[in-house]
């Protein structure tokens, strides 16, 4: 039989376990978002970490509310958690490739903006470099967008960056 104090225990710990997620969210957001910026990435890119931040922040508090409340087990909660993360890596697997590839490119150097590139015969200068793609200004004129898992494949030539690299990598 429930008690009140039991009761009062039950939401204090429901309380204090969703105030601990969210900031904790708050936290990894905030680094993840500052090392996004340092990256230059775009407002929209940031608002989109803020919001899956924010989702499994949402899903972890309510996982546990069920948990806390008797209705879920934790292997249930386990079980279905996996899933979740199963299917959305398979989904999000080229977008998280590019992302990863986006910021591969950016630390080493090889491409920043107004860099003369050639990437499977288009030559021109790059416009944008984003986490997933970056954009290419070709000489005739038109813009050819070119996934960064792509082009960290290669062959990518970069026409003014050989002197910038050669310094870095110290390479003739």
């Amino acid at each position: 039989m429930a008690t009140p104090l039991m009761d009062l225990n039950t939401l204090a710990g429901i309380v204090t376990l969703a105030v601990g997620i969210f900031v904790a969210e708050e936290v990894l957001s905030f680094v993840i978002r500052r090392a996004a910026r340092t990256a230059r990435a775009g407002p929209t890119v940031l608002r989109d970490i803020k919001a899956a931040s924010r989702v499994v922040a949402l899903v972890l508090i309510l996982s546990n509310i069920l948990s806390l409340a008797g209705l879920s087990s934790l292997f249930t909660t386990l079980t279905i958690s996996g899933i979740l993360a199963v299917a959305a890596s398979l989904a999000l697997q080229t977008t998280l490739s590019n992302v990863i590839s986006g910021l591969l490119l950016f630390s080493d150097g090889v491409l920043r903006l107004g860099d003369t590139v050639e990437y499977s015969s288009t030559r021109g200068k790059v416009v944008r470099i984003g986490l997933r793609n970056t954009w290419i200004k070709a000489e005739a004129g038109h813009l050819v967008v070119v996934s960064n898992s792509s082009l960290s494949g290669g062959p990518l030539i970069n026409h003014t960056a050989t002197d910038r690299l050669s310094k870095k990598y110290a390479f003739e």
